[in-house]
């Protein structure tokens, strides 16, 4: 991951911040339409849901800079979501919709590059969640 992906990571997601709860109500209307269901995972106030998928955002994009204590982190949330039903199929699931997401809200902002960098962070953060909870698996 080069210095450029993760400025653009980050300097996407402040100007995401500002609508962050707008946000998680489209990344899960996406989310669900892409696979419905999906909403069987999720019990509770979608709203706070929300509020915890915008947080774990938050902390993952800050973390970019100190992938040594990101890494534990993204390891023990890749291996809690086994126990919620994540499977792996669901996680280019939920990169599409955090993509599309992205995309409707950000607009023109949102460029090639801007896009791809977000592709490659997701991919490298859901590829370690991935595997912790396959190892968590074999154990």
């Amino acid at each position: 991951m080069t210095p450029e992906t993760k400025m653009l990571v980050q300097k996407s997601f402040e100007q995401v911040l500002p609508m962050a709860e707008a946000a998680a109500e489209l990344f899960y209307f996406r989310l669900f339409k892409l696979d419905p269901a999906l909403q069987n995972l999720f019990r509770g106030d979608m709203a706070e849901q929300g509020h915890k998928l915008m947080n774990m955002l938050r902390v993952a994009v800050a973390g970019l800079d100190r992938l040594d204590t990101l890494i534990p982190a993204v390891q023990k949330l890749g291996q809690r979501h086994v126990g919620y039903g994540v499977r792996p199929q669901h996680y280019q699931v939920v990169g599409e919709a955090l993509l599309w997401t992205l995309e409707a809200g950000l607009g023109d902002s949102f460029t090639a590059e801007t896009a791809a960098a977000w592709a490659e962070v997701y991919a490298t953060l859901s590829g370690v969640m991935q595997e912790a909870a396959f190892e968590l698996a074999l154990s």
